[in-house]
């Protein structure tokens, strides 16, 4: 009888007892939690004091990029000083000096991870691909074999590519736009880390132009950043004045394609020697700027077997290979003007001018000479 009357308060114990640990649960969990509140806060402040993120851009101390960046590798040369990994580059010059001639060596060079005579490639073996939109497959062929006979062997690390004339554009869709999905597409499916493109003028119609050059920078950057890639682009110069050293403003399209580059570079043709080329450093980020006007590399193209390529010879200066005009020149261009004012005497200087100047890309300094030469002839009457 006494058993069954303690019975209910042994329960009511037990039921405070229970209650008693269940508070402590409670209370231990709500510390727990914040404490992990308080741990992600101070983690959160952290990160926001070493990086953050503010609309287009990141924000780090200067010691956290360099700490970050410690975890890059140093890039290595793909071709000497001229191109690094890693970087856009620049390769002009203009019609018919022999730049595709030099980018399929360079290419080749990269695919076997062995460098051009004379020149470096710290590199190792990277598959590459080479957009030709330049030759055929028939003019390939004979540049690198010996009379469509005995081809050169290339390394299956380089791929050549070439626009398919039969592929139909996809509705609602630019052919730029077709371009540089198929060109990521390639990336993709044969996992190279190089692209040589030869040449510009295919990825964009008017490359000449500001508000197009940007676009085609912007998608090209892109691409090396998605796939971590380096490329080397090649583009055409106007016809340049001979007698004049080779700066950035000879590219087409200079300012914008300049700007958004990692390293340009040019060859230029020896008005002294037409058999030979140089090749001159115009903007460079991963080196000092070694190839400049006082130590130019002279190269000839060459095709000693069945491979045509630029052939090392020297280093030089720029002027040894630049027009000088002679007195002979001079008084030509003299005799020329004064026939003309003999002849139309109220012709102006810049009417003159035009009349006799064939290029228009040497009009401003043309101008310039036949004026001191109307202003000569005026004072001798």
């Amino acid at each position: 009888m006494n058993e069954k009357n303690n019975a209910p308060s042994d329960f009511a114990e037990s039921e405070e007892a229970t209650n008693k640990n269940q508070n402590k649960n409670t209370n231990f969990i709500a510390e727990l939690q914040s404490e992990i509140q308080g741990i992600e806060k101070s983690f959160e402040e952290n990160k926001t004091n070493s990086q953050s993120e503010i609309g287009l851009f990141k924000v780090q101390t200067a010691n956290d990029w360099i700490e970050q960046a410690k975890a890059r590798p140093i890039p290595k040369m793909l071709f000497s000083e001229f191109w690094h990994e890693g970087e856009v580059s620049i390769l002009f010059v203009d019609t018919n000096l022999g730049k595709s001639i030099l980018a399929v060596q360079i290419a080749d060079s990269i695919s076997q991870g062995i460098p051009v005579p004379g020149f470096k490639c710290e590199a190792q073996t990277q598959k590459v691909l080479y957009f030709d939109f330049e030759l055929t497959d028939k003019q390939f062929q004979n540049r690198y074999s010996i009379d469509y006979e005995n081809p050169y062997f290339f390394s299956n690390n380089l791929f050549r590519v070439e626009i398919n004339s039969e592929s139909d554009i996809p509705e609602n869709t630019t052919f730029e736009d077709f371009l540089n999905k198929s060109i990521e597409s390639a990336i993709i499916k044969t996992g190279a880390k190089c692209l040589v493109i030869d040449n510009l003028t295919y990825l964009r119609s008017e490359t000449e132009k500001a508000k197009d050059a940007l676009p085609l920078m912007k998608q090209l950057k892109a691409l090396k950043n998605k796939y971590n890639l380096s490329l080397l682009i090649l583009a055409h110069t106007p016809k340049r004045d001979l007698s004049k050293p080779i700066t950035r403003n000879d590219l087409q399209g200079s300012k914008m394609l300049i700007n958004f580059c990692d390293s340009c570079f040019a060859i230029g043709e020896s008005f002294t020697d037409k058999s030979i080329r140089y090749l001159k450093m115009i903007k460079a980020r991963n080196t000092e700027h070694i190839y400049d006007a006082d130590n130019i590399i002279e190269c000839q193209i060459f095709k000693p077997h069945n491979f045509l390529l630029f052939e090392f010879l020297n280093f030089g200066r720029e002027s040894t290979h630049l027009k000088v005009f002679s007195d002979k020149d001079k008084d030509a261009l003299e005799n020329q003007v004064v026939e003309l004012i003999k002849s139309e005497p109220d012709l102006s200087s810049y009417a003159i001018a035009k009349k006799l100047c064939q290029d228009e890309s040497k009009f401003p300094s043309f101008k310039v000479k036949v004026t001191r030469i109307v202003n000569k002839h005026s004072q001798k009457k």
